[in-house]
């Protein structure tokens, strides 16, 4: 593949693993193939479990006390989140492509700095073709498997419906639980992890560069507040993993009767590191965003003073000044006008996002945790708890 040094070209998904899975024919040459690697992946670490425990009796109640059916971890995770997972990077590749191009011709990145940008671009691209990470990924995913013993009490329970009764040890079903869909599903996982990484190093190298951000900008935080946008590519990310989660706790509540209210801190620490996950690279940004603003209110409050003390020697004192140039500038206006700019400094966000990013992470992770209080709580008095706090 060549080098790709067009800043329009940078996708977060085109890495070596794709390259990889096109090599073998899972991935179109000229797509994604998010759809058929979607199903693909869902079927092969599905499937082999539901077959083996309908041909061994352990699919329904009745062949064991725990069968494969109320375990609603190993559905949710392979059958929903591992989909989503997959299916998640087309957006991430979307949002992209669309953004990061956007440093460019929204001004925020001066035409005297395109040259560092697009090497500071073509640095993260290189990062993203190495085969190095994945390698890592590979190794980490595969010691995870073996230092997991296959009877821990995490790995154990959710492999009880496949333990074949006779010693414990497990049937084919199990194996294939054990050392091949779950290691999928990690490595699905720390690819994601890895390109929130990426999303890390591309920012914290743009920080560094001169930018010109505008603190009187109308969208808050500069100019840069486009990237509110950017934690939408992880949005899927934060479904699959809440689900996951979600189901796993689910099982407890009903068939071995855990407390919701047991869980409230779990839950609530839960989503908090979600969301903060999601948006932490964005905090690359806040030290030339509040720089920025340091810098401006010094600079728009001398600005403002000026004008303010022409206004007085004109109006209060009846002098006409010498030079009352600034008095006429078209761009500031009246008094109104130029209160207004430095109150457009002074609100300026030191974050480049808001609320609208904060849910677009929240609402996907909530959305699995209401499933699961609704195994205790009626989803309507769910809501209005929520609606209530909210409004």
């Amino acid at each position: 593949m060549s080098e790709q040094v067009d800043p329009s070209a940078l996708s977060l998904v085109d890495d070596a693993a794709l390259r990889l899975q096109r090599s073998v024919g899972l991935v179109p040459a000229r797509s994604l193939g998010v759809g058929r690697r979607a199903v693909f992946f869902a079927l092969l670490t599905w499937l082999p479990l539901a077959l083996w425990a309908f041909y061994a009796g352990r699919i329904l109640p009745g062949g064991v006390a725990e069968p494969l059916v109320v375990h609603f971890g190993i559905h949710v995770r392979f059958l929903l989140a591992v989909p989503a997972l997959i299916l998640g990077e087309a957006m991430a590749h979307r949002v992209s492509t669309t953004l990061i191009p956007y440093f460019l011709t929204s001004g925020i990145v001066p035409p005297d700095q395109k040259g560092a940008f697009v090497r500071v671009v073509g640095g993260v691209t290189r990062l993203r073709d190495r085969t190095l990470p994945w390698l890592l990924i590979g190794v980490l995913v595969i010691a995870w498997t073996i230092l997991q013993p296959v009877g821990s009490a995490e790995a154990g329970h959710e492999a009880t419906w496949a333990s074949s009764g006779d010693g414990g040890g497990l049937g084919l079903g199990g194996w294939w639980f054990m050392y091949v869909s779950r290691p999928v599903f990690g490595v699905l996982l720390a690819a994601w992890l890895w390109r929130l990484f990426l999303v890390f190093i591309l920012l914290k190298r743009i920080a560094r560069l001169d930018l010109s951000i505008v603190p009187t900008h109308a969208d808050g935080a500069g100019g840069l507040g486009f990237l509110k946008d950017l934690p939408k590519a992880f949005s899927l990310l934060a479904f699959a993993t809440s689900a996951v989660v979600a189901s796993r706790l689910a099982h407890d509540v009903i068939y071995h009767g855990v407390p919701l209210l047991s869980l409230k801190v779990v839950l609530t620490g839960f989503v908090l590191l979600v969301i903060f996950v999601c948006v932490a690279p964005l905090l690359a940004l806040v030290r030339p965003l509040a720089a920025a603003k340091r810098r401006a209110l010094l600079e728009y409050g001398a600005l403002v003073g000026e004008h303010g003390r022409l206004v007085r020697r004109r109006w209060i004192l009846r002098e006409t000044p010498a030079d009352d140039a600034l008095l006429h500038a078209p761009e500031i206006g009246p008094v109104a006008d130029t209160a207004a700019i430095y109150e457009a400094v002074r609100r300026m966000r030191p974050l480049p996002f808001g609320k609208s990013t904060l849910l677009g992470i929240a609402v996907p992770t909530l959305v699995p945790i209401l499933v699961l209080l609704s195994t205790q709580v009626p989803i309507k008095e769910i809501l209005k708890k929520i609606l209530g706090a909210l409004l």
